[in-house]
Parts: structure tokens; sequence; C-alpha cells
């Protein structure tokens, strides 16, 4: 719990949410490009004739898109348990904590729909 009644805690703990936000996207973006990377490899090599085979960009893909999605689950809960500890003069009146949080939960949804079309897609 903080004993210091100052807002800058909130607004700290809140730009660390979104940092990590942005870790999450980045880790889902990097993820989406080597899976297609290796798709387009796929189709380049001589061989282009034989169905498409799911090799190692395809999980190493998968797997930053779902890292990308336990970041932004994670770090949503590490922010609500900042939160919690909190009192209500270190929050300024009438300002909404929910916006960062829904954020991120969209992100891993986001992050959710990604894979399932890593597994449907082509």
């Amino acid at each position: 719990m903080s004993d210091l009644n100052d807002p800058r805690v909130f607004f700290a703990a809140e730009r660390t949410l979104l940092a990590w936000n942005r870790t999450s996207l980045s880790l889902m973006a990097f993820g989406f490009v080597i899976e297609r990377f290796g798709l387009f490899v796929s189709i380049l090599m001589p061989q282009h004739s034989m169905p498409l085979q799911r090799g190692i960009s395809f999980w190493t893909g998968l797997a930053f898109v779902l890292l990308g999605v336990f970041v932004a689950l994670f770090s949503t809960v590490q922010y609500q348990k900042v939160l919690r500890t909190l009192k209500p003069a270190e929050i300024p009146q009438g300002y909404r904590t929910d916006p960062g949080i829904i954020t991120n939960l969209l992100v891993a949804a986001l992050g959710i729909i990604l894979t399932i079309y890593f597994f449907h897609g082509v």
C-alpha cells in the first residue's frame, strides 16, 4: 500500500500497463510476420506444388503471438493488483481506471483470434 497520497503513483502504474500493452502488440506483430514469412518462403521453394506444411516458422510465429496474449493478460492482472493497493487520494476523482484494462483485454482477445486464424487460414 502506498503512503504517498500522490496521483503520480497511479499514473506511473497506468504508464507501465500501457508499456506492457505495446510490448504485447509488438510480440504478436512479430509472430504474425514470422508465420507469414514462412508461408512466403514455402511458396517460393521449387517443390511448392506439394501441400503447404506447418514448419518451424508457423510454430515460432504462433509462440510469439501466444506470448503476446500472455503478456497482455498478465500485465492486466498486475495492474489490477496495484490499483487495489492505492488510496482514493491517489486516483484523481472522476478519472476512469478501466480503459487500459479494456484495451489490454481486447488485445489479448485479438491475439487469440489471430491464433485461430493461423490454424484455419493458409
